[in-house]
């Protein structure tokens, strides 16, 4: 009788175990994202992508990417990027994101910036690896001179896997 308890014990402990250990995988994981960047902007000519290059504080220490795509609209711009953005640790994500300048009045080629990033599936890489989601920014460009525009902007959100 003693044996069949302590059986019956065993394998309920199991099965418990075993419940809480797929719930626990199931379960998803998400970390903060956040910071500061500073940016450049690098025009290489007419048809060509404008590339930017940024110092990033916090959740990711460098980002490079580019403007594909860019549209006036009543109050100011609208423009389609690609980000690649890096950890220290050898983490790396993509984005395609979309930004939506807003013209600062009686402040010509300067504007208020708003970005959403969307974080593409399966294309992280190092400890970002099987991260998804979206994080957004806000802050100011300076666009008056093609050869020294500029940006400063703060993120945060989260990502999950």
């Amino acid at each position: 009788m003693f044996k069949k308890l302590i059986n019956g014990l065993i394998i309920s402990s199991a099965i418990a175990v075993a419940s809480v250990s797929a719930a626990q995988a199931a379960e998803k994981r998400c970390v903060p994202v956040g910071g500061v960047a500073i940016a450049n902007f690098f025009a290489e000519g007419e048809g060509k992508p404008i590339i930017i290059s940024a110092t990033l504080t916090g959740s990711v220490s460098t980002a490079a990417g580019k403007i594909t795509a860019q549209r006036k609209t009543a109050t100011g711009l609208e423009m389609d990027l690609e980000h690649y953005f890096g950890k220290a640790d050898g983490g790396h994500m993509l984005t395609k994101d979309k930004a939506v300048l807003t013209a600062v009045p009686g402040k010509d080629g300067r504007f208020m910036i708003e970005i959403t990033y969307d974080i593409q599936k399966n294309v992280t890489r190092g400890s970002l690896k099987g991260y998804e989601g979206q994080f957004k920014s806000f802050g100011l460009v300076d666009l008056r001179d093609p050869n020294d525009m500029k940006g400063l902007v703060r993120y945060s959100g989260e990502m999950c896997k």
